[in-house]
């Protein structure tokens, strides 16, 4: 298989200008960024690989320590050392393992899960350089600058990715991560250049995004403090050129890729479906939930909703898969933010905000188009014998919208994230994201206990009438 060798650092971006005069800030600027890649060429550039004690000099004919590690080693022998390194240096190895697998698997998306499946291997390296190369003696020089001028200095974010087979020279993975730091301070420049305004530049920041195949893994510079919202034109000339759908997001930074050894920091559960087996149907095809999103639940947030606020944390994860998708920039709203929504569009009374009182799908609906402007339609049914029928249906709705579907029906409400159907049986399973669940984000326990999992048509109260909302996608990049 390959392996993912990713390359993070800064290097120092300085510059002084004399004038403001725009033609001479650009040359400037563009001298500065060759001046970076000139010492990324140079002797001075050194990786070191996180969490051992191995460091790469690429441009000294590739020169590493341990020497064991020659530039025509394969890559696997590299991994092989990280491996055994951690192992001697780890007294409790089984006990960390198996803990990095319960917060690994707690709290990666979907794309970390694909990025897992097609590199088994990633490998972390920092970005150094040295500060001090061998030299004559020399005076002292003392200048005096009588003139005034701007210095500008500032971090500059490098963040590489390259992928190549495990059994490729390590020279060659070497030679590639130069090539592509060089790369990205070329595109650096661009974004950089393009978003000037006066004297003020604007920091490029590289963000990791895995596309639809056969493109794959791609990395994208966009200039810091400029919302997605005024990118749209870059955005499309990028979906041009990797041929992508015009009406979805792929290219927005709530888009961009979760590596597996970066969790995310707000507590919450991604998609916890992931690891379940899926059930067995004769002729039966999956149709799932397309993307990420949270799993929100009663007793969340310090709010104590047990009893009433189910329906709110189905709204509440819906959100989170807008958000993550790109589609909003806005937080996922809190009990009384989805209140309020309600009173603004003239659905409750202005008594409602603060209390305890149950909402379904149809306020699921308006608070959804209020809030995020996403339309829905809604889907009744008369009785819940009657949803082993809407297969078809809910097939066709994963399929085409992928979004999570709000299901309400007597006093419950429940999240469905995708179905197992056969179309020649008509057999189905539903399967169910659980907002009544009150306990920690244990991975093992929401899964060992059904709170995420694959149900039969005897899930529902065959007698009670259920409404669902289906929210639509934007048509949008």
């Amino acid at each position: 298989g390959n392996i993912l060798f990713r390359l993070k650092g800064s290097l120092e971006f300085k510059c002084q200008l004399n004038t403001t005069n725009e033609p001479h800030i650009q040359k400037v600027i563009s001298r500065t960024f060759e001046d970076l890649c000139s010492q990324v060429k140079s002797e001075s550039l050194v990786l070191s690989v996180c969490n051992s004690p191995v460091f790469i000099w690429p441009n000294k004919g590739g020169r590493a320590t341990p020497e064991c590690l020659t530039p025509n080693s394969p890559c696997k022998d590299l991994q092989q050392f990280i491996q055994q390194f951690f192992m001697q240096a780890t007294t409790h190895f089984y006990v960390t393992c198996v803990s990095f697998t319960k917060l690994f698997g707690s709290y990666f998306s979907l794309a970390s899960f694909v990025l897992l499946c097609v590199f088994q291997v990633v490998i972390n390296l920092n970005l150094m350089t040295e500060v001090t190369e061998p030299a004559d003696l020399s005076a002292t020089t003392l200048m005096r600058c009588s003139t005034k001028h701007h210095f500008l200095y500032t971090a500059m974010p490098m963040d590489c990715v390259v992928s190549l087979p495990s059994s490729e020279r390590l020279s060659v993975v070497y030679d590639a991560l130069v090539v592509a730091l060089c790369s990205q301070l070329d595109e650096m420049k661009k974004v950089m250049l393009r978003h000037m305004k006066g004297m003020t530049l604007l920091i490029p920041q590289p963000f990791h995004f895995l596309l639809p195949d056969p493109v794959g893994l791609v990395t994208v510079v966009y200039p810091a403090g400029v919302p997605d919202s005024q990118l749209e034109i870059q955005r499309k000339e990028l979906h041009s050129r990797f041929e992508l759908p015009g009406n979805r997001p792929y290219l927005r930074r709530a888009n961009s890729l979760h590596f597996p050894d970066e969790p995310y920091k707000d507590g919450y559960l991604r998609n916890p479906h992931l690891h379940l087996k899926p059930p067995t149907l004769g002729n039966g095809k999956l149709y799932l939930v397309q993307g990420v999103y949270s799993y929100h639940h009663y007793m969340q947030d310090r709010v104590d909703d047990n009893g009433w606020g189910c329906a709110y944390r189905s709204l509440q994860t819906i959100c989170s898969w807008f958000q993550q998708q790109g589609y909003t920039e806005k937080a996922v709203p809190t009990h009384k933010e989805i209140q309020q929504a309600l009173v603004d569009v003239g659905d409750k009374q202005g008594s409602f905000v603060g209390s305890r009182q149950w909402i379904g799908s149809i306020e699921v609906a308006a608070v959804l188009d209020q809030l995020l402007g996403v339309t829905s339609k809604i889907m009744f049914v008369s009785q819940g014998s009657e949803l082993a029928s809407k297969g078809r249906e809910l097939a066709n709705h994963f399929l085409s919208e992928g979004t999570p579907v709000m299901i309400g029906g007597g006093v419950l409400a429940h999240t469905i994230l995708g179905v197992a159907w056969s179309e020649t049986t008509g057999e189905i399973r539903y399967l169910i994201l659980d907002p009544h669940y009150t306990g920690a984000e244990d991975l093992q326990v929401i899964t060992d206990k059904g709170w995420c999992g694959w149900k039969s048509p005897q899930f529902w109260d065959q007698n009670a009438y259920y409404n669902l909302c289906l929210p639509q996608r934007p048509k949008t990049i």
